[in-house]
């Protein structure tokens, strides 16, 4: 049988307020737990001017995600991301905590637990994802001549 509040516990939630999961795991990722992460992109990477099309893609392929966005980043450089979520239909929100410095400018997360190991994006990544487009467009011989030519 569940215990019931007594006043030491009044005092404790009208000083500290809610007792919560993981706060500070909460306040780097914008307000939701790592293990729900699909993918995270720091401050300086949502600053850039291009859109990470690793972030398109996993839209793409989380379709019930929700886009966070730090609000510690002025408008527009939130902007481009705001109408990609809007292009795919992603609920997104602008979290802005003033008793947090977090270093995530961008998250795409679910409403339930996958664990995924990496969710950052290097730029390593982005260039393989870059190398993987280069072999789409160049078509499947041009990446397998250099197998079958011998190098003298």
């Amino acid at each position: 049988m569940p215990q019931q509040p007594n006043l030491e516990d009044y005092l404790q939630k009208g000083m500290y307020g809610e007792k919560q999961l993981k706060p500070d795991e909460k306040r780097k990722y914008l307000g939701t737990f790592r293990e729900r992460v699909v993918i995270a992109l720091e401050k300086s990477q949502v600053m850039e001017s291009q859109i990470y099309s690793e972030v398109e893609d996993l839209m793409k392929k989380n379709p019930k995600a929700k886009v966070l966005l730090n609000g510690d980043l002025t408008y527009t450089f939130l902007t481009k991301y705001i109408q990609l979520a809007k292009k795919h239909n992603h609920p997104y929100s602008i979290v802005t905590n003033k008793d947090s410095n977090t270093p995530i400018g961008l998250v795409l997360a679910l409403d339930y637990a996958i664990n995924k190991e990496n969710i950052y994006i290097t730029k390593e990544t982005e260039k393989t994802h870059q190398e993987k487009e280069t072999i789409k467009k160049e078509g499947l011989w041009s990446s397998l001549k250099g197998v079958f030519i011998k190098k003298k």
